[in-house]
Order: structure tokens, then C-alpha cells, then sequence
């Protein structure tokens, strides 16, 4: 037997998971999730996911999870063995999840232009680097006059 989250009802495999769910969603900013646990267990933040588990549980609503009990706890995500998925495939895949929101076209926008602004400043770092390097070749006839 699961549990639902009594915030956004996601499926979770046990306790311990739901603790999990609620306090890493809470510490994301998710003001309902944060909410409820401040109501419900105020000393949240300070107690082991099995305590929170403890906790949380009786006010959860018990389902069954045939998923989880197959022995993939729903940690089965789809990626190759032995290779880590990237926290962006990650944080993608978890968005689409039931119980979770998409990203709004303003925080799109703002993605893009982090990455733009992040390329642009490698790029201009990459330049500034070579131009130093060229300027301290003494075997380089424009580098060092002096020479």
C-alpha cells in the first residue's frame, strides 16, 4: 500500500516517499505543499524522512500501488543502464508528471536567455583568453615588441 500526497494527490510508494515528495517539493517553493507540512508538521525540516514519514502518513490517503510493489519502487525511469540522467532530463521528466505544473512561457523565455547569455559569456572568455595567450608569444612578431 502507497500513499496519495494530501496536497496534489501524486502516488507515492510508501511513508518514507511521501516524506520525500513533501519536504523536497516544499523546499522547492511549492508554497501549498510548504503550507500543509507548516500546519501538520511544523518541526518538518528537522526530522529524518522516516519520522516525517511517521508523521505525515495518517493524513494521507492510502492506495494501492501495484507499480511500486513490482519491485521498481517507480524508480524505473527509461534511461540507459550505467548512465545518469542529466538534472535537466530529470527536472523535465518530473514536470510532466500528474500533479505537477508546466513551465510558464516566461520562465521559457528566461531559460533561453540564461543559455544565450551563458554562451555569449564562455564565448567572449574563450576570445579574451586567445588574445592574451597570442600577446605573450615572444615568438609572435605583434606579441612582444621587445623581444
Amino acid at each position: 500500500m502507497g500513499y496519495a500526497c494530501p496536497v496534489c494527490a501524486v502516488e507515492e510508494a510508501d511513508a518514507v516517499h511521501l516524506a520525500n515528495h513533501l519536504a523536497i517539493t516544499a523546499s522547492l517553493g511549492r508554497e501549498e505543499h510548504r503550507e500543509w507540512l507548516a500546519e501538520h508538521a511544523p518541526d518538518w525540516g528537522e526530522c529524518t524522512p522516516e519520522e516525517l514519514g511517521e508523521i505525515v502518513s495518517p493524513h494521507a490517503t492510502e492506495i494501492d500501488t501495484p507499480e511500486f510493489e513490482a519491485g521498481s519502487h517507480g524508480h524505473d525511469h527509461g534511461h540507459e543502464p550505467g548512465r545518469p540522467d542529466s538534472l535537466e532530463d530529470g527536472i523535465a521528466r518530473q514536470s510532466r508528471q500528474p500533479g505537477r505544473g508546466s513551465m510558464t512561457t516566461e520562465t521559457e523565455t528566461v531559460l533561453r536567455e540564461a543559455a544565450e547569455l551563458t554562451r555569449e559569456m564562455q564565448s567572449s572568455s574563450d576570445e579574451a583568453d586567445g588574445a592574451k595567450s597570442d600577446a605573450d608569444d615572444p615568438d609572435d612578431p605583434g606579441g612582444n615588441e621587445n623581444a
